[in-house]
């Protein structure tokens, strides 16, 4: 019986700096991942940083901008079963997923303060995961944190990404 093969979107929730979502679209369209910004932006989407950051690869990469929260869970309806949201704020570890259902959305905050209070409360709290770090450490940088839990859920899933066998 063939295994069930899911498909990883990533959501980023109010970026404020433009580099690091030109490193997360590259990130996304060299891993056929989708990339859902959810604004507002700090920073408009033909910014010379984020351009220079993500090379080329914005024309490959399958992005999807949304104007704020309401309007994403409006407009995407995705099953909150399926939904994770990074935090430093929570105990569980990213490393702890060992199965995915059809479909994984990856959530991740604007980077000086995360996701708000009332963001976090949209998840079940077995789905706020966190990146392991020493106790001292404060945070890791947005699109290294993407970067992370990207290939983490890839490799639970084989390294197979929607229709796209990452090789």
């Amino acid at each position: 019986m063939g295994r069930i093969v899911a498909s990883i979107k990533v959501v980023i929730v109010e970026p404020e700096i433009p580099g690091n979502t030109g490193n997360i679209i590259r990130l996304c369209a060299n891993t056929g991942t989708e990339l859902h910004l959810v604004g507002p932006l700090g920073f408009f989407l033909d910014n010379r940083e984020m351009i220079r950051a993500g090379l080329d690869y914005t024309e490959f990469c399958s992005l999807r901008k949304h104007i704020d929260w309401k309007e994403f869970w409006t407009k995407e309806c995705p099953n909150i079963n399926q939904c994770y949201a990074f935090t430093t704020k929570t105990k569980r570890s990213a490393f702890e997923i060992k199965k995915l259902e059809d479909e994984a959305w990856l959530f991740f905050g604007a980077e000086s303060r995360g996701l708000s209070e009332s963001q976090k409360k949209s998840f079940h709290e077995s789905h706020l995961l966190r990146i392991p770090m020493v106790n001292e450490s404060r945070s890791l940088n947005l699109s290294n944190s993407v970067a992370i839990v990207l290939y983490k859920f890839l490799h639970v899933n084989q390294f197979v990404n929607g229709d796209n066998k990452l090789s």
